[in-house]
């Protein structure tokens, strides 16, 4: 059954929220009817002629990208120019295209973390901090009956999760008591009695970009027809997000070996590096795309090797002078690589919300430069 874009639209800003993003960067819906209806999603790391018409051809109504189609509104759009012909195209065959670009590029499990993954590093932590999240305490009351599926329901969504650690709660029973009015359904009790109730006090902590979706899923298994929670908000220290990340290597590896394992990993034909062939590579800072600016926050993070894309002249030469190596792997291959995990993702949440929907990752070769 086709499912609107809007539906799509609110699973993948579960995924990569739209408040990460960067202040200059346009993210969201670029062009097209957020109404429309689609059973086919191209996944694309950009969005030219070429892929607008893949789109077409293989009856995908959405296309999600993650750099933008436009970063700053353009002051005129006509058909003359390769812009104007790009959104006229795009509209004429009712397809709407949505970004996800720094806000995907800072999200657990966007570009940064698929990209450190890719290369073995282990324990990544940001490598260079935008914000940081903040909590808020729940506090639910919920018969002992649905005390265990009212917990994983709430887990699953968001809540409970501290470090590597996940489903972390603390419950505490008592009794609860109420009297139904006239005109309710209680599920436990009868109107114009007092009942008293055992019930468990469930209290975890909730990321507050995930409190939408955690108090719906408590809400969808609770059994109450009213029910009493409440949420206080947290000054502990959280999680911070940014872009980039810093991990560790197993086990050393020569700069000419940990270069040839980059190669092989992102399936590139050549990249281009500075730094001494057998110095050894053992903690790894990465950032997809243009990240070399960031080569002073690898430094301090304790890293001996940066692997970013679009790396100037006179940037490299200040790495070297500093001591860090540095891998260029391209804007392009360094990015590429979220759009499986980035189906993944988008498919398993569509299926656990009951939405028929494919993604399919676009075939069209969007990199800009060849080598030879």
């Amino acid at each position: 059954m086709p499912v609107k874009c809007r539906d799509i639209f609110n699973i993948i800003e579960d995924i990569a929220p739209c408040r990460l993003a960067e202040s200059w960067d346009s993210v969201g819906l670029q062009v097209g009817d957020p109404r429309g209806v689609v059973d086919r999603v191209l996944l694309s790391l950009d969005v030219n002629l070429g892929v607008a018409k893949e789109a077409k051809e293989k009856g995908a109504g959405l296309i999600i990208s993650h750099h933008p189609l436009m970063l700053k509104p353009p002051g005129v759009i006509s058909l003359e120019h390769p812009f104007g012909e790009l959104v006229g195209y795009l509209i004429k065959n009712d397809i709407t295209v949505y970004t996800a670009h720094t806000n995907l590029d800072v999200a657990v499990g966007g570009v940064n973390s698929a990209l450190a993954s890719r290369l073995g590093l282990s324990n990544p932590f940001v490598l260079h901090k935008t914000g940081q999240e903040r909590y808020v305490k729940l506090a639910l009351f919920v018969p002992v009956s649905h005390a265990e599926s009212v917990l994983s329901a709430v887990s699953e969504a968001g809540a409970g999760w501290i470090g590597n650690y996940s489903h972390c709660t603390f419950m505490t029973t008592g009794v609860g008591t109420f009297k139904p009015l006239a005109g309710t359904n209680p599920y436990i009790g009868k109107t114009g009695e007092m009942e008293r109730v055992e019930e468990v006090k469930l209290e975890t902590i909730v990321p507050a970009g995930r409190l939408d979706p955690v108090v719906r899923a408590m809400l969808r298994v609770h059994p109450y027809e009213e029910v009493a929670y409440d949420l206080y908000p947290l000054e502990n220290a959280a999680r911070a997000h940014g872009l980039g990340r810093v991990g560790t290597l197993e086990e050393p590896l020569s700069f000419r070996l940990f270069a040839e394992k980059v190669k092989a990993s992102l399936a590139l034909p050549v990249v281009r590096l500075g730094g001494a062939p057998e110095s050894k590579v053992k903690k790894v800072a990465v950032c997809g795309g243009s990240g070399a600016d960031f080569w002073p926050d690898a430094l301090r993070a304790g890293a001996d090797t940066i692997v970013t894309g679009d790396v100037k002249y006179h940037v490299a030469q200040d790495m070297l002078a500093s001591g860090l190596k540095f891998i260029d792997a391209g804007h392009f291959g360094t990015e590429v690589l979220v759009l499986p995990a980035l189906q993944n993702d988008l498919a398993n949440r569509c299926s656990e919300a009951g939405i028929k929907v494919e993604f399919i990752i676009s075939r069209t070769n969007t990199d800009p430069f060849t080598y030879f």
